[in-house]
């Protein structure tokens, strides 16, 4: 008796071992699944905001292929170092060569980190590049990565800059974000042109320039992440400021001027379903500015003759139909509404989307004959454009189909039509 309840009790012994063993496997390949699942999702966030990571180093995609009428092929590469190599400090820069103008350009940089709740960063980078000229960048859109920036390929007005920058970053709280710079110029434009101001013409100047941008959303709520705070929830309207002040005679700076420029953005109803967008954006400039920070309404049309020649890759928020170099302002202001449909469900992996769209500009320009060599038009008379798009019909890519109307509409019925492709691709 003894012996067979010894033998039932090293039976039960063993099952309990097994299966003690089996589920100790299971919770074990379960954290592996669970790691590699974060893995991806984390290597998919990245690839989303244009960063291949490695160990210590993230390369910067932005930098690897583009194409403009300038340059021709720019290629290159450049990055950031990440987390793993440093909280507390970072270093970035990129080096690109232009096959058109043959050329190479580059940036280096690094930031040390003051205070983690805040996520307060003091920057200093050195800069020998080109910038389209006429265009305007808000210091808080830090990071905007497409896979293809469809405008870039038509632009062909850029002026050379060798800028050396001194930043700081600050977080009032999530929803509040500030950056400041403070920056020396040398601009030299790529085009045959001179600004002429108190008797003095000028081919290429110096500019010492202030920037204090703030970005404000105050209905956006967010969380902690691994990569720092992430904005879990989109609250609109979202708002963004920006004021710059250049300075005369401070390091050799040729001129003085101020600008001030807003944006805000506002979105409406449902993302799954149909939803819409407005955007408005705004800025107004005073004192002596030459071409190159003046404003452009973002035109998005290439100078030739048939629509055909002009078929090109629409842009997410460029006038389609407004010609490159048509415009600049000293003054101005555009509204964009987008209405989105929603979705055709043609199949579970194919849903393409129609978008329905009315843009409108009006600007304004002291002293345009300060602008030698160029010409260009005034948007006082307000300039419109409606169209649509039909989008990720295949393979992310679609059309669209804008008309120019009212009084900018041009005597040629087919110089007032843009017919595009459209190109959405997400992560």
């Amino acid at each position: 008796m003894a012996a067979t309840m010894l033998k039932h009790f090293f039976i039960i012994l063993c099952f309990c071992a097994s299966s003690m063993l089996q589920a100790q496997s299971s919770s074990i390949d379960t954290n592996e699944t669970v790691k590699d699942s974060l893995k991806r999702k984390a290597f998919i966030e990245h690839l989303g905001n244009g960063y291949f990571p490695t160990k210590y180093f993230n390369f910067d995609l932005r930098y690897l292929i583009k194409y403009n009428q300038y340059e021709a092929l720019r290629t290159g590469l450049g990055g950031i170092t990440n987390d793993a190599l440093s909280k507390s400090f970072r270093i970035n820069g990129y080096l690109v060569y232009g096959f058109g103008d043959d050329k190479f350009k580059y940036n280096a940089g690094g930031a040390y980190r003051l205070a983690k709740k805040t996520n307060t960063w003091l920057s200093a980078s050195y800069t020998d590049d080109l910038q389209e000229t006429g265009s305007t960048k808000f210091l808080t859109d830090k990071r905007f990565f497409q896979f293809f920036e469809p405008r870039l390929l038509n632009i062909s007005l850029f002026h050379a800059h060798v800028t050396k920058t001194l930043g700081l970053e600050h977080q009032i709280n999530p929803k509040l974000i500030t950056e400041s710079e403070f920056s020396i110029s040398h601009i030299d434009p790529t085009y045959n042109y001179a600004y002429v101001v108190d008797n003095q013409s000028f081919s290429e100047f110096d500019i010492s320039s202030a920037k204090f941008a703030v970005q404000w959303s105050p209905f956006s709520h967010y969380e902690d992440s691994r990569q720092g705070l992430k904005e879990v929830e989109k609250g609109f309207p979202k708002f963004t400021f920006q004021y710059t002040k250049s300075f005369k005679d401070a390091f050799k700076s040729d001129f003085n001027f101020s600008k001030f420029d807003f944006r805000t953005i506002y979105e409406f109803g449902d993302e799954k379903a149909s939803y819409s967008q407005i955007v408005l954006v705004a800025g107004i400039a005073n004192g002596d500015i030459p071409l190159t920070h003046l404003y452009h309404a973002y035109p998005n049309n290439i100078n030739k003759e048939t629509i055909l020649q002009r078929f090109s890759v629409a842009g997410i928020n460029s006038f389609e139909t407004m010609y490159f170099n048509e415009f600049f302002s000293d003054k101005f202001t555009t509204l964009q509404f987008k209405h989105y449909l929603k979705p055709f469900n043609v199949s579970p992996s194919h849903k393409p989307q129609m978008v329905l769209i009315m843009r409108y500009a009006l600007g304004s320009i002291d002293h345009p004959e300060r602008h030698e060599n160029i010409t260009f038009g005034s948007l006082d008379k307000g300039y419109t454009e409606s169209g649509f798009e039909l989008n990720k019909l295949l393979f992310g890519f679609g059309l669209s189909f804008t008309y120019r109307y009212g009084a900018y509409h041009l005597p040629n019925i087919e110089d007032n039509i843009a017919l595009k492709f459209t190109f959405n691709v997400t992560l």
